[in-house]
């Protein structure tokens, strides 16, 4: 399998928008712009949710089917490890190797040795095009480099033979995902990464590194907005070079995980992305969850009703919602309105303040970040949740397309001297 040049994750929580998702998309070739659907869900969310793998490709199927999209199309099985993998082997064809738990864990000296001596040519001033300055690369500097990454390598090697040979070698495509750990990497250890994936034969189409600044769930990026373009750039300049050098895939490309409503860096990536020619893996996961909050609440009645009462199941929740999310949101409790005060709201004064308009006085971060991560209680609300999805499938549907269409896509995938 070949990934396209552009992919977008369009994770769904509740398995109810796949249409509205692809409508976006259907917008999006209208004007010229040809991005393929990579369904993505973790074990996580669907041992939270109590769902399958199958709901996942079942969705899939059914949403490509009825809006005739004739194109390609993937399901993920998205931060897998050897642990859960084989339940999603099934009813995925493009796998997301998580293996930044095993950054910076003891690896033998042997096996750094022979990295060492695999790659020694590379120590030197590296001239890569697309990088001003040579990159001055030691051995001390690969053998700190291999220390700390080559064991996660080693483990996504593990993981990416354990399903080639259940599937088959042309039946899927790879990610390698090490953006879920404390410290960027920086791009002589992407090149580094690359020449292990590459020693470890992992065909990678893209790979999600963790960048410079915080990612946090569902709301825009905090951080140096020139340090992290230069960064990007200088990633995209590696992945180029690296291509070649340790032929690897000639698509290979960066992958953004927690990408969703990142703003204020979107026109540094399209501009990035037109430079260089490359493409791009988005991941735009969770926000479509908070669109169905939105478009309950805009619908008023029993719809509003729901959307507060999971705030308020949330806001007394705060601890237990928050703590697996802790290293990717940033949430005040002071500045979380209380749920007795929520309860007066009308319909669009919730939206207003769950929608991610930083031009909108009423809009809360930390209110967005709290329901992001509260989608288990929409969850045990069960039967009472998802049939008000199906009740009020228009308005939530629409929210969904102009969200993902207009604040991801258009920002993200087009230059903005052509938007």
């Amino acid at each position: 399998m070949f990934l396209e040049k552009y992919s977008i994750g369009i994770g769904d929580r509740f398995a109810h928008q796949g249409k509205a998702q692809l409508q976006a998309l259907i917008n999006a070739r209208a004007n010229g712009l040809n991005i393929v659907p990579v369904w993505n869900k973790s074990h996580r969310e669907h041992t939270i949710i109590k769902t399958s793998p199958a709901d996942v490709r079942k969705e899939a199927d059914i949403a490509t089917t009825q809006m005739r999209w004739p194109h390609s199309y993937y399901v993920d099985a998205d931060h897998i490890s050897l642990k859960n993998v084989d339940l999603f082997m099934a009813s995925s064809d493009f796998f997301t190797l998580d293996v930044a738990d095993f950054i910076g864990q003891p690896i033998a000296q042997a096996d750094i040795d022979a990295f060492i001596a695999k790659h020694r040519n590379l120590a030197a001033n590296l001239a890569i095009p697309g990088i001003d300055q040579p990159l001055k690369i030691t051995k001390q500097q690969i053998a700190a480099i291999a220390a700390k990454f080559l064991l996660a390598v080693k483990q996504a090697g593990k993981i990416y033979h354990h399903i080639q040979n259940a599937k088959g070698s042309d039946n899927f495509i790879t990610e390698v995902s090490m953006d879920e750990t404390d410290s960027p990497q920086t791009p002589v250890e992407m090149l580094f990464i690359l020449a292990a994936i590459a020693d470890e034969r992992i065909p990678a189409q893209t790979i999600a590194p963790k960048f410079t600044g915080r990612f946090n769930k569902g709301v825009d990026y905090v951080g140096n907005v020139n340090t992290f373009t230069n960064e990007f750039e200088q990633d995209l300049a590696v992945i180029r070079y690296a291509v070649n050098e340790f032929s690897l895939p000639a698509n290979l490309k960066l992958s953004v995980h927690s990408g969703s409503d990142k703003f204020s860096i979107y026109s540094p990536i399209a501009k990035a992305l037109q430079k260089y020619d490359a493409g791009l893996h988005l991941k735009t996961a969770g926000t479509t969850w908070l669109e169905e909050l939105i478009g309950l609440a805009l619908a008023g009645g029993h719809g509003l009703e729901i959307a507060k009462q999971i705030y308020e199941i949330a806001f007394d929740r705060f601890d237990e919602l928050c703590k697996p999310y802790a290293s990717v949101i940033d949430i005040d409790p002071a500045k979380l309105p209380s749920p007795r005060t929520v309860a007066d709201w009308p319909g669009k004064q919730y939206a207003d303040t769950l929608r991610h308009d930083q031009s909108c006085d009423q809009y809360n971060p930390h209110f967005r970040q709290l329901l992001h991560v509260a989608y288990k209680v929409a969850a045990e609300l069960d039967s009472q949740y998802l049939t008000a999805l199906t009740e009020h499938e228009n308005i939530i549907a629409q929210n969904v397309t102009q969200n993902i269409y207009h604040r991801h896509i258009k920002k993200v995938f087009i230059p903005p001297s052509q938007t």
